[in-house]
């Protein structure tokens, strides 16, 4: 396979971080470089707390960077099933803290975002008509959205939502923290974990308050969490540039099991499928497969009618809980675990990484109190 187990995003020079050797003191360790772990650093920064991060790999290189690179309003459910789920007054207030936090990223990171909309086109006339009532139920509370119909296909245009480079994203907050003085480091694996103390092969950081914010594989490192949390594989192809067809904006198709958007250069960057090997791809696996990659690739050519070379395939490792919502606790005595976005971790993750920051520094995080609420009112 071309580009096997590289994402497309993967396209600029990067010094990798130090490896984390001896032993390191800090407030806070937080443990994983993705979005919600440098979200929390960067919160704990602006705090005055002194905090350190490692990653068993590399910063972004689990889902953070190599995700659709889709940032979109909202949980993993459309959002009337949301409200039906959760109520209107607490749906509307999660989406609201979602779409707020796009623009905060989007302000903090010029260039790397690109908020032009997203389209969910429907698959089937029975799709056509959930799309209805998913514009009804937005519309309904106020949100910004629209019928669509166009060369994409039909459904819904939701303008405010957008697409950005995931790993460009990654690394430009990796620079901004390490320009802050904050101690980084990467290829520095989790071999024990207790409270107050963080162990990797060759090293450990001592801190008061340890937080995990990993989507993909949460529930390895806490098994009292594998009740509530499971890791699937997401996976994706890229190709190299072209002008056979022009996608303007990010889409979802076939209700988001498949998805797409087209880069600045012209190239495509499309994932789905998933439901296809559903069992299969209940896996804490990120080796691409023949079947995923296949079905994708004719779906590239039949249906977005692409020929150009695929140049990348890859895979990723995402958590998903049966309600949709995140995990954000304190799982053991000064130890917090963020993950299980359900596919959201772009915007859900950034907004729990931040919360978590508050929390340990014995503040209140609406955004945590929300979902207080909305676990209470999915029980």
């Amino acid at each position: 396979m071309p580009g096997v187990n590289r994402p497309i995003w993967d396209d600029a020079p990067w010094e990798p971080l130090p490896r984390l050797e001896g032993v390191v003191r800090a407030d806070v360790c937080v443990v994983g470089l993705g979005g919600s772990g440098l979200a929390a650093l960067e919160e704990l920064r602006a705090r005055g707390v002194e905090a350190v991060g490692i990653d068993a790999r590399g910063a972004g290189a689990g889902a953070a960077g190599r995700n659709g690179g889709f940032v979109l309003a909202g949980l993993a459910k459309f959002y009337h099933e949301t409200v039906a789920q959760l109520g209107r007054e607490t749906a509307a207030a999660i989406y609201r803290a979602t779409a707020e936090e796009i623009q905060r990223q989007a302000a903090a990171l010029p260039g790397v975002f690109k908020l032009n909309g997203s389209l969910r086109l429907a698959a089937s006339a029975r799709e056509l008509e959930d799309c209805r009532a998913h514009l009804a139920a937005l519309q309904a509370d106020g949100f910004v959205a629209e019928w669509y119909r166009g060369p994409e296909g039909e459904g819904l245009l939701l303008p405010t939502d957008g697409v950005f480079q995931p790993l460009a994203r990654v690394r430009a907050l990796v620079r901004r923290l390490r320009g802050q003085g904050v101690r980084l480091f990467e290829q520095s694996p989790l071999k024990k974990l207790v409270p107050g103390q963080a162990v990797s092969d060759a090293g450990a950081v001592i801190a008061d308050t340890v937080i995990v914010a990993v989507d993909g594989r949460l529930e390895r490192i806490f098994p009292e969490l594998a009740p509530r949390v499971r890791t699937a594989r997401l996976q994706m192809l890229g190709t190299a540039p072209t002008h056979e067809v022009s996608f303007p904006r990010a889409v979802y198709w076939r209700y988001g099991y498949e998805y797409w958007q087209q880069l600045a250069d012209g190239s495509i960057a499309l994932g789905g499928f998933r439901d296809h090997a559903l069992e299969d791809e209940w896996t804490q696996s990120t080796e691409p497969t023949d079947f995923v990659q296949e079905k994708i690739e004719r779906f590239l050519r039949a249906h977005l009618g692409v020929n150009a070379p695929v140049t990348h395939r890859w895979a990723a490792s995402v958590g998903y809980t049966p309600d949709g919502l995140p995990v954000l606790e304190e799982v053991r005595p000064r130890v917090w675990a963020l993950g299980g976005y359900s596919g959201t971790g772009n915007i859900v993750g950034a907004l729990c990484g931040r919360a978590a920051a508050a929390l340990v520094c014995g503040e209140r995080s609406e955004w945590a109190e929300l979902l207080e609420r909305a676990r209470a009112a999915a029980r």
